[in-house]
């Protein structure tokens, strides 16, 4: 069984081998950007990059960047405290391209990193993804669907979604695009609310996100313009470390995937010590159910476990 630690690792090296340099963790604060208060992605960094604004000497990159969700366009903070699997700090692992690779190669990636078994070997019955359906006069992004189906991913599991779901901007202006997300069926016994047979997407935490796949082709300017990118580029996240509450990344559900474990559940003492999700000491944290009232948290005088 894979620790949190060595989940990482193994997703940077795999995209080291195809070519990504790999890029430290910028600060939380990021630099020169005024539109964010705290750094809330992996591709805040490389902003300027993506707007074609700062030339670097790698066109590929992959990192595991520190990030705070308590602002931006995608923060979940009306969830926190909810649920058990929303947080507020945390590491993404990403992927990027600038103006080299695009959508085939980045869901080719993507697919390869989580099904093969010389990576992580996930049961692609377990697997949904979903692609931007089209809305608000931006066009239905059927290349992605086409790609899918080219991986092999059966039609039926297929899902199209709107912009809440399927279209990522890291603020009101700058860089944004269509997404597509690949989610796992953690089983009835992941539901928050009990289900025992619901379908995809049913919001209960049975089905959970584990990778964003960004498709970065607009700049969207301060009177809402979609201004296509110089170069159409790639921003995939998902997190890793998160012990403060808010969404819960897609780095620890990976982990929660590779244990085969929901979140409520506890995982072995050892593991906590190898990099594990601090999500998973919920239990001793947090003991009021999230379906009846906020999450409890502990005294700020009392140190974490």
């Amino acid at each position: 069984m894979l620790t949190g630690s060595q989940i990482r690792r193994k997703f940077l090296d795999y995209f080291v081998q195809k070519g990504h340099k790999e890029v430290h963790s910028s600060s939380l604060v990021p630099q020169n950007d005024p539109t964010l208060l705290f750094t809330n992605a992996g591709m805040n960094q490389f902003k300027d990059v993506f707007l074609g604004l700062e030339k670097r000497d790698y066109t590929r990159a992959t990192s595991s960047q520190k990030c705070v969700r308590a602002g931006g366009k995608h923060n979940d903070l009306e969830n926190v405290g909810f649920t058990n699997r929303h947080h507020t700090f945390f590491e993404m692992l990403g992927n990027f391209s600038f103006g080299d690779y695009f959508k085939k190669d980045a869901i080719a990636y993507a697919w390869e990193l989580i099904t093969s078994k010389d990576w992580f070997g996930i049961d692609k019955d377990k697997l949904y993804v979903t692609i931007f359906k089209g809305e608000a006069g931006i066009d239905r992004d059927a290349e992605a669907y086409d790609l899918w189906v080219a991986q092999g991913v059966d039609k039926s599991r297929i899902y199209e979604m709107g912009l809440k779901d399927n279209f990522w901007q890291m603020g009101d202006t700058g860089p944004c695009g269509p997404c597509s997300e690949i989610h796992y069926d953690m089983g009835p016994a992941a539901s928050d609310q009990g289900h025992a047979d619901c379908a995809f997407a049913c919001d209960c935490g049975r089905y959970v996100e584990i990778w964003n796949l960004v498709f970065m082709q607009f700049d969207r300017d301060a009177s809402g313009k979609l201004n296509p990118l110089p170069k159409p580029s790639i921003d995939t996240g998902r997190g890793r470390l998160s012990p403060h509450k808010q969404k819960r990344t897609l780095y620890q559900r990976r982990a929660e995937v590779m244990w085969g474990q929901p979140p409520r559940l506890s995982v072995p003492g050892k593991a906590r010590h190898k990099g594990a999700p601090l999500l998973v000491w919920r239990r001793a944290l947090l003991p009021v159910r999230p379906s009846k009232a906020r999450l409890a948290l502990p005294p700020t005088n009392q140190p974490h476990p």
